[in-house]
């Protein structure tokens, strides 16, 4: 498989790659240079703290009552009249 580098400095990896790989829309890839060549992965490298766990946490009420319930209920936002510009 080949690819041609663009003006840009990108490049499109096959089809049959990407499958193969997994690689979708918005997967990281990280490129190592190894002995005259360029060998990509999958992933950015380690995986970021919060990602870890994210979706983890059980909650018994939605967030933003849990806010209401710390902070105060919030303030009812008013309406504002227009005012009328004179000419």
């Amino acid at each position: 498989m080949k690819s041609t580098v663009s003006s840009k400095g990108q490049i499109t990896l096959p089809a049959a790659l990407r499958e193969k790989l997994g690689l979708g829309t918005g997967t990281a890839v990280r490129f190592e240079l190894r002995g005259g060549g360029v060998l990509v992965r999958k992933g950015a490298g380690g995986v970021h703290p919060v990602d870890q766990v994210f979706g983890r946490l059980k909650l018994a009420k939605p967030v933003d009552e849990l806010l209401d319930e710390m902070r105060g209920p919030r303030p009812v936002p008013t309406r504002r009249s227009r005012s009328r510009r004179k000419r």
